[in-house]
């Protein structure tokens, strides 16, 4: 038991010096461990340390704490405990409890095999696992820093830990990352010291072979312009595949009444150009377009709608993309993963009369 506070604990690690309390006997220790647990101490004046060689190479190995006081509320359990083990303690109890055989951790991460070994030294544990290290796996200009994330969300910079931006687990399950897709695109790389950096398109590649297949097709127009068909014939809908490459799978209906909505983008750079409404017909694209013909022809092809329902689209960059969605969007439920043509693919996180609201995963 160590009551000296983290300062004086550095310094000694530094300078390897034993501190007054190393020399406690065990009632000593045992007495000052009851008062920590029944609250006699406050956070920060009582750790319990592990007696470890203070003349090891490695300062950050001298006299390692095991336990100490937190007195936040813990999510599961509140406020029933006081005094908490750190990792290192945890893994080795656990590790042996639930008989593991392989710890596989990141190289930079040897420490704690060292911290283990030696509590397993402490408690006699003979049948230990092995240690398998690895590189560290980054994303190409993906910044992770769990500390950062958790500061921006209690300033209200992020909505949560699944907020996009952070590239938490969380955050890509609710972009519709498969947790298949996540653990092929890992398994691929295999274990070795190197650390590797890829793109993020490495892991969306794994993901659209696990979702093209099931990922129906929508229409959704992002910050969309009115557009007039002038002499369109009598059309009340057109009938499109839920799915090109599964016709068997069905159809869905899109009303038209001679007004559509086309993205603002497509409509700023087609403007006065021929262009072919997918699946529909083609016009001169203009605010009043004139009305060319019904067969496919090989021009510009953009996605419309008609009187659509309104949805945004939330982005990994935190931005929303919001606009119109066809009719069938708002039979959609939570969870579906849909791929909105000429967009990307997206999950749907939210369903109501007044919007769709659904999270961009990727092209």
């Amino acid at each position: 038991m160590c009551e000296c506070d983290a300062d004086t604990l550095r310094r000694n690690r530094e300078a390897g010096k034993t501190c007054a309390h190393r020399a406690q006997d065990a009632d000593e220790t045992l007495a000052l461990w009851r008062a920590m647990l029944s609250g006699e101490f406050g956070e920060g004046e009582a750790v319990v340390r592990l007696k470890t060689d203070m003349a090891d190479p490695n300062p950050a190995f001298r006299d390692r704490v095991l336990f100490r006081i937190a007195e936040r509320e813990h999510p599961r359990v509140g406020t029933r405990y006081r005094v908490w083990p750190l990792l290192e303690f945890s893994w080795a109890v656990d590790d042996h409890l639930l008989g593991i055989t392989h710890v596989i951790r990141g190289k930079d991460l040897v420490m704690e095999d060292l911290m283990e070994t030696r509590i397993w030294d402490v408690l006699g544990v003979a049948r230990r696992p092995h240690f398998v290290h690895m590189g560290i796996l980054r994303f190409k200009d993906v910044e992770l820093s769990k500390s950062r994330y958790r500061r921006e969300i209690a300033e209200g910079r992020l909505t949560g830990i699944d907020d996009p931006r952070t590239w938490s687990l969380q955050s890509l399950r609710r972009r519709g990352i498969r947790p298949s897709a996540l653990r092929d695109f890992l398994l691929a790389f295999g274990l070795s010291l190197n650390d590797i950096e890829v793109p993020a398109e490495t892991l969306y590649a794994e993901n659209r072979k696990v979702i093209d297949k099931d990922a129906n097709r929508y229409f959704f127009v992002p910050d969309p312009v009115g557009v007039e068909i002038a002499g369109l014939p009598p059309t009340r809908e057109v009938r499109v595949p839920l799915h090109p490459d599964f016709p068997g799978r069905g159809a869905r209906t899109i009303p038209v009444d001679g007004k559509v909505f086309v993205a603002k983008a497509d409509f700023d750079r087609l403007a006065g150009t021929e262009v072919r409404l997918k699946d529909f017909c083609n016009v001169v694209l203009d605010r009043r377009a004139t009305f060319v013909s019904l067969e496919n022809k090989e021009i510009p092809k953009i996605q419309w709608v008609d009187h659509g329902v309104s949805a945004s689209l939330a982005m990994p960059d935190g931005s929303d993309l919001k606009g119109l969605a066809e009719p069938a969007v708002a039979s959609l439920r939570v969870d579906d993963v849909v791929q909105f043509e000429r967009v990307g693919f997206a999950r749907i996180d939210h369903v109501s009369r007044a919007e769709v609201r659904a999270y961009f995963a990727h092209r």
